[in-house]
């Protein structure tokens, strides 16, 4: 840490245009790390204020400075995070952001910021996290990357290697943006008319659907997994669910989805992964807490 210098600072206006120039990646690291913009948000008025006591003089490099001090709170959030998420009832899912209205959000390398990514980043440590977000979504050097987790060049290395391989084990080939479209269509179709054969047949083998909902009710608590079960699930909660829904097509970390309304207000945002084979991944949020937070992010 810098030497804080106490009470007004006549370069404020200079600090202060240096944190919003670099505002955009900062919160890019923080949320692709917690999957929370309200956490993201908080991180960042942690780090200005930090800023503005910090003796800006010494400081020979900013952008990094910055970089290394939203780190590593996140991982310091990331680690208290792990209790909450223990806590949460039912599927956790990232709470999605409208990539469209906030294109700085997804602007470098945007694959790292999908949901079903976020999700399988829960999976790593918090180090782990913050190192493969800094280098595969933000293309940090691996000697920049090691000064701000204060490890060596070599042990960098090795995180991020090792972080790489285990989230690729688990990621499938994706299909193009025109057939993701078509089942998301397809599906709809199905799912409205209660057409279990169809859905089973649009789904891979190993289906599964999340609905993060936090216990309110009408959530499934547990993932529901396979395909004759998961097209069961959603033609069950069909008849509660579909009959009077509006749907709107939207951009959710960088990728179609559907914003589902009931009478005005927001219910569900329905975001799914495909591949080759069909449909591998629904992931319905629910909570009314993450909806909110999605409606902000498009205004």
């Amino acid at each position: 840490m810098r030497a804080e210098q106490p009470g007004a600072d006549d370069g404020l206006d200079q600090a202060a245009c240096a944190f919003l120039e670099l505002r955009p990646r900062l919160f890019g690291i923080a949320y692709r790390m917690l999957g929370s913009v309200a956490e993201a948000e908080d991180i960042l008025q942690e780090v200005w204020l930090r800023w503005q006591r910090t003796d800006r003089t010494v400081v020979l490099d900013p952008p990094a400075f910055l970089a290394q001090t939203t780190t590593r709170l996140a991982i310091n959030v990331a680690q208290s995070a792990r209790a909450r998420r223990e806590a949460y009832v039912g599927p956790w899912l990232p709470e999605p952001v409208d990539t469209s209205a906030d294109p700085a959000v997804g602007a470098e390398r945007g694959e790292a910021v999908e949901l079903a990514v976020l999700l399988l980043l829960e999976k790593l440590s918090p180090t782990e996290r913050a190192a493969y977000v800094l280098r595969e979504a933000f293309d940090y050097p691996y000697g920049q990357i090691a000064d701000i987790l204060q490890l060596s060049a070599v042990n960098t290395r090795q995180i991020v290697s090792r972080a790489r391989k285990r989230l690729s084990a688990e990621r499938r080939e994706r299909v193009d943006a025109a057939e993701h479209r078509r089942l998301v269509e397809v599906f709809l179709a199905a799912a409205r008319a209660g057409d279990v054969s169809a859905l089973e047949e649009l789904f891979a083998a190993n289906v599964v659907s999340y609905t993060d909902g936090n216990g309110m009710r009408g959530a499934a608590r547990i993932p529901v997994v396979g395909q004759t079960r998961v097209a069961k699930f959603i033609v069950a909660f069909g008849p509660r669910f579909w009959p009077g829904a509006d749907l709107e097509w939207v951009e959710a970390n960088g990728r179609p989805g559907v914003l589902i309304s009931h009478n005005g207000t927001d219910t569900a945002l329905l975001n799914i992964e495909a591949m080759p084979q069909g449909i591998h991944t629904l992931m319905w949020v629910m909570n009314p807490v993450k909806l909110e937070a999605f409606a902000r992010s498009r205004e």
